[in-house]
């Protein structure tokens, strides 16, 4: 069997989620019925990914015991202690000797999504390039004033987009991140644990040092980062991602 290795990151302390994140690590709060972390280990199993390690933190007391009422077939899955206050580059190279496959899924352990994530892992292998990124729609926190033409048409909230542009750069096109990316093993190397925020300071190196890629989703993705994400996806009145929720359900259950 060809391993291949996902690492879920799960050790933050959901501060954003007020009352529900004092309770509750965010990856175990419920979806219609259902742990984010379900969602996530079901989706990846279905597109061939068989091997998960969850560097686990605050509250993981609560992930472990999740794990062991909970079984999923056909998959090993380990829960690592690194530590509540641990930085997130700190949790990866504390488990970096238990990623076996060479290249492996970085992704949050707080977001649920559904694509052909399978298609982009064979892509990052066939191309034997460093890292790929992987981009997404999501929801615009404010209003915004819609021209068409350099005339105005209308006033519209909660506006989905995935790029943005500089006001100073009209070169310049930026896509929105997953928080989900394709790494090659040996990136991390002993330097990567002392960045104090891996996302800011390792990946511009990154990009400017190795072969990089980056590719869209085709699906859907869904990021709890607060109370309202939660409601979008449990409340009935939130028609389209409820219903998708309902069919990744029908979808991994088969």
């Amino acid at each position: 069997m060809i391993i291949k290795t996902v690492l879920i990151l799960c050790g933050g302390k959901g501060t954003r989620l007020g009352a529900i994140g004092k309770k509750t690590p965010k990856t175990l709060i419920k979806v219609q019925g259902k742990p984010i972390i379900w969602y996530i280990i079901k989706i990846l199993i279905k597109n061939g990914f068989n091997h998960f390690i969850l560097p686990i933190g605050y509250k993981g007391v609560q992930i472990k015991k999740y794990f062991r009422k909970n079984r999923f077939d056909n998959s090993k899955i380990e829960l690592i202690d690194t530590g509540n206050n641990t930085t997130i580059a700190k949790r990866i190279f504390k488990v970096k000797k238990n990623i076996i496959s060479n290249n492996f899924v970085l992704l949050n352990g707080d977001a649920i999504f559904d694509f052909n994530i399978k298609k982009t892992f064979d892509n990052h292998q066939n191309k034997n390039i460093d890292a790929t990124f992987i981009g997404c729609t999501t929801k615009l926190p404010f209003g915004i004033i819609a021209k068409r033409k350099n005339k105005i048409v209308d006033f519209i909230r909660d506006v989905q987009f995935n790029t943005i542009q500089r006001k100073f750069d009209k070169s310049f096109k930026g896509h929105v991140y997953s928080g989900i990316s394709i790494l090659k093993k040996k990136l991390l190397n002993k330097n990567f644990k002392n960045f104090k925020n891996f996302e800011m300071f390792f990946y511009p190196t990154l990009i400017k040092n190795n072969r990089t890629a980056f590719e869209e989703i085709n699906g859907f993705w869904h990021s709890i980062d607060n109370y309202k994400d939660v409601d979008d996806v449990n409340n009935k009145k939130n028609k389209v991602k409820y219903t998708y929720i309902k069919k990744i359900i029908n979808k991994v259950k088969k």
